[in-house]
């Protein structure tokens, strides 16, 4: 059994710990609510775009712009994976990773494929592996995240896409669907899959009411060739922002959870404490009862 000493010690050091799992979960909760406000306030532009496109992709035909048209032979696939720089997040990192794994296992097992890393943690885990870093990303999911940063990545895959250089890029990242639940989701944005895809926001959004008609000036093919790079952009830039605000939602419950078992373990410490001490203080009244029958013999 171990000593009163000992137990006081690692009692002292939960608590201590426990302070910074509290600290750490309450900048956390502050970062979330940054994250999440920023992540809704793009949702409007999002929205917008989205159904501005859609109605565009309506009048154009298939072979408007070169981004809709998929290779016949795929071989060389870029996946942009979007992870956190640090760790204490629970699963977060682990599920995005893993989902990166197992897709490039089963869907690119023969295929060229290079990574695009945002964060520090997909980008170890991608150098213990044979596939090649495209580029890398340190320092941007987490804290404010800039649209050049996601225009500029977009930019190189758009360049790399119709150099012949790269057949497909896909986006790996995390969906915040709740404050409990972050789901690893995979989206392929190049080539843009078809028009109908493009389209499905504007459908949704007739579905729900009035849908205004966009008069197209120069030509929808031409303003479709303009808009297409940008949903692009807008795809990643919107991805970042998710995965930043899962990655905060997680840490705080992470964190939560990690003060919950420091509590739980300093019961269990005082418990153990306070029958270490009693058992000392049964010995001892042992002891004296023992000296004083020893005496009256």
């Amino acid at each position: 059994m171990a000593t009163l000493k000992e137990v006081k010690l690692k009692i002292v050091s939960v608590k201590k710990t426990k302070q910074i799992t509290s600290a750490m979960k309450m900048v956390a909760t502050s970062r979330l609510r940054g994250a999440q406000n920023a992540m809704e306030a793009f949702k409007p532009y999002a929205g917008k775009f989205a159904e501005v496109l859609g109605s565009i992709a309506g009048k154009s035909g298939e072979d408007a712009s070169p981004l809709l048209i998929p290779r016949d032979s795929v071989q060389k696939v870029v996946v942009i994976l979007c992870t956190s720089d640090r760790g204490l997040c629970g699963g977060f990192n682990t599920n995005l990773i893993t989902k990166a794994e197992k897709f490039i296992k089963s869907e690119l097992e023969e295929k060229d494929v290079s990574l695009v890393c945002f964060g520090k943690k997909g980008r170890d885990w991608a150098k213990k592996y044979p596939h090649r870093i495209e580029d890398q990303h340190i320092g941007v999911v987490g804290g404010t995240i800039e649209f050049a940063v996601a225009s500029s990545s977009g930019q190189k895959m758009i360049n790399s896409f119709l150099d012949g250089a790269v057949d497909e890029v896909y986006l790996i990242y995390s969906e915040f669907v709740s404050m409990a639940r972050q789901e690893a989701t995979i989206k392929k944005i190049l080539p843009i899959p078809s028009l109908e895809a493009v389209a499905g926001e504007k459908e949704s959004a007739a579905d729900a009411g009035f849908l205004p008609e966009h008069i197209c000036e120069p030509s929808s093919d031409a303003l479709l060739g303009e808009m297409l790079p940008k949903n692009i952009f807008i795809q990643i830039y919107d991805a970042l922002l998710k995965t930043s605000t899962s990655e905060h939602a997680a840490r705080m419950r992470a964190m939560e959870n990690a003060t919950k078992a420091c509590e739980d373990m300093v019961d269990e410490l005082q418990t153990i404490f306070n029958k270490t001490r009693q058992a000392g203080i049964t010995a001892d009244l042992m002891d004296i009862v023992g000296g004083a029958e020893a005496l009256k013999g």
